[in-house]
């Protein structure tokens, strides 16, 4: 198996189920410092694992990403996702702060790294263990490079630490930050020292397990942040200073990141042992659904197994009784828009054909076939394949002949019992619009039939492709062809036509958005906008605005004004296809990167704080 996938056998990902817990259990924090983890090679196992677990979820659980960006809303909100949407975290109350945890699991994984080679093995574990420790140490060099990139991501520079170091020693807690360019640099070095010992592939005893994929992934991802607007020439950031002077980021352009970081993403594609996954060519739409429902193992490079169970289909399905979900996820009307033509062009551009007049009846994949639709607004005609396994939208289909009827997210006065956006506490669709993306058509929730059996991405092919293309198109005056054959590759899985198109296209700016917004669609609900909208520093854009949806929740008097039954499902859909603005968000220049917890800055004395905190 080429792909590495965080397996239930082998770690117990915080996305996995909580039989988990009594294994974890067995190892808690603090034992990795004792003497009995590292006497005996079976406990240093599962200090191993105990690492493996505390890798990142990828915005599944906990504060969903998802609903804290310009791709939905999550109707239930949670106090975390308010704050985000609002504007109204900071210092004391960051729900996506990992400051402390992860650098508790820096410092497990620093005595990880110093121990293992030290455990003493029996005569029969010495011919076992004694060829693997290189690779064991290697693994938990990358899981300590992912942390330190985690809070990169969110802090920019933070002090490095490489060893355990003694917490009983006064000096040991007063450490300076480390500028962020020389924490890039420590995680690129470590992935690329570590590379050559890690396998690029397993036996299926050891899936889960890192390969040299996941490490030169990982290096990719952190060269295109690295040289993205966030931390590339951002003047922010010119007084974000340590006490002795020395500045915490390099607020100089260099375009030679780009090409570092293209460079990275190209070394992943030329290992030529990833594919993407195109199991129905004639059906691109199938082809991109499955990606999300199955157990792939050649598009992914690294991956959550997710357990087999009908959890997600029962979150995310529409909340009405014929599909017997929760419908937890309202789609914004700015996601739904980014998605083109299938001709290719944005819907907003002349000559795409996109019109919000009319209707249109005919074939929509279901999940299991086509299935005959009908009255669907031309808005949803002819867009890109992706669009329809992503989205549920007003009448679309999904296992029509086993549920009998199609989606119905518009709102009249008592469709309790007939549809699918009907107002109750908890779950109630405010958008029109619900998540399709990684819902398996082979569960029916209503009879209680069927598993969920997939892989959540942590990093696939699609992303090594589009970060090539965003490098060289922000290192060259303008796109050639790499660029264009990157990104046409993952445009070509799902049938949608070649760029360049339009005339922007032949441009660096008119390539910039193109490239941007084939990742918004194609990375869509896998933890990317939430991180993309800051490190190209579009959050006062994107995400200081009205957000908006169809008119799933009318008023009375707009259902009376129809001259229809208010309590008619005509009445509903008569109402429906305007746009309302449905939650009105906050974003500020501070908000591009998080502050350091001031209990923290407090123990401290040589932290400083980041920009606007």
């Amino acid at each position: 198996m080429k792909s590495t996938y965080i397996a239930a056998l082998f770690l117990c990902s915080t996305l996995l189920t909580v039989s988990c817990k009594k294994f974890l259990d067995v190892v808690p924090t603090e034992i990795t410092t004792s003497k009995d983890v590292w006497s005996n090679i079976e406990n240093a196992d599962k200090a191993l694992a105990a690492l493996y677990n505390a890798m990142p979820n990828n915005g599944f659980y906990g504060t969903m990403l998802w609903a804290s960006s310009d791709e939905s809303m999550n109707h239930w909100e949670s106090p975390a996702e308010l704050l985000f949407n609002y504007g109204a975290w900071g210092p004391g109350n960051n729900p996506l702060d990992e400051w402390r945890s992860r650098f508790g699991n820096i410092r497990a994984a620093n005595f990880y790294i110093e121990h293992v080679e030290k455990v003493p093995l029996t005569a029969n574990q010495v011919q076992f263990y004694g060829p693997i420790i290189p690779r064991l140490k290697s693994e938990a060099r990358f899981l300590r490079a992912f942390y330190y990139f985690e809070l990169f991501k969110r802090y920019g520079a933070m002090p490095l630490i490489t060893e355990a170091l003694d917490l009983n020693d006064p000096k040991n807690a007063e450490l300076a930050r480390t500028p962020s360019d020389s924490i890039v640099h420590f995680i690129v070095t470590e992935l690329d020292a570590i590379a050559p010992l890690l396998p690029t592939d397993y036996s299926t005893a050891d899936v889960g397990r890192i390969t040299r994929g996941a490490a030169l992934a990982l290096k990719s991802r952190t060269l295109l942040y690295a040289a993205s607007p966030l931390f590339n020439g951002n003047s922010l950031y010119t007084e974000i200073k340590n006490r002795d002077g020395k500045a915490l980021f390099n607020t100089t352009y260099s375009a030679d990141k780009w090409k570092r970081a293209a460079d990275a993403a190209k070394a992943v594609l030329d290992m030529n042992l990833y594919t993407l996954y195109n199991p129905t060519p004639t059906n691109p739409v199938n082809t991109y659904a499955q990606l999300f429902y199955t157990r792939e193992y050649n598009e992914n490079i690294l991956a959550y197994s997710m357990p087999n169970t009908t959890d997600l289909e029962q979150t995310f399905l529409p909340n009405g009784a014929a599909f017997k979900g929760n419908g937890k996820l309202s789609l914004l009307q700015e996601f739904v828009d980014a998605y083109e033509m299938k001709n290719g062009f944005p819907i907003n551009e002349p000559g795409s054909g996109y019109t919000t007049q009319g209707f249109w009846s005919g074939q929509m994949w279901d999940g299991l076939r086509q299935s005959n639709v009908s009255n669907i607004s031309n808005m949803y005609k002819d867009r890109d394949p992706r669009f329809y396994a992503t989205v549920f939208f007003q009448y679309s289909a999904w296992r029509l002949q086993s549920v009998g009827r199609p989606v119905k997210l518009a709102w009249w006065g008592n469709n309790k019992s007939d549809g699918d956006g009907w107002p109750k506490t908890g779950t109630n669709c405010v958008s029109g619009y619900n998540l399709r993306k990684y819902s398996s058509p082979n569960v029916d929730r209503v009879n209680g039939q069927g598993q969920g059996q997939r892989n959540a991405p942590i990093f696939r092919l699609a992303e090594i492709y589009l970060n090539y293309a965003e490098a060289m198109n922000e290192y060259l005056s303008a796109p050639d062809a790499n660029v264009y054959a990157a990104v046409n590759a993952v445009r070509a899985r799902v049938g949608m036509p070649a760029l360049p198109i339009i005339p922007s296209d032949n441009t660096k700016e008119g390539m910039r958005q193109r490239i941007r917004n084939e990742r918004r669609v194609e990375l869509a609900f896998e933890g990317h906008r939430f991180w993309d909208v800051r490190r190209w520093l579009i959050g006062t854009q994107v995400d200081n605005t009205d957000v908006h949806g169809m008119n799933a929740r009318p008023t009375t008097a707009e259902l009376a004004a129809t001259g229809l039954d208010v309590n008619s499902e005509a009445a509903g859909v008569a109402v429906f296809y305007k746009q309302v603005v449905i939650q009105s968000r906050s974003f500020q220049s501070k908000h591009y990167l998080m502050p350091i917890p001031p209990t923290e800055i407090d123990k401290d004395k040589n932290l400083v704080q980041n920009f606007g905190w």
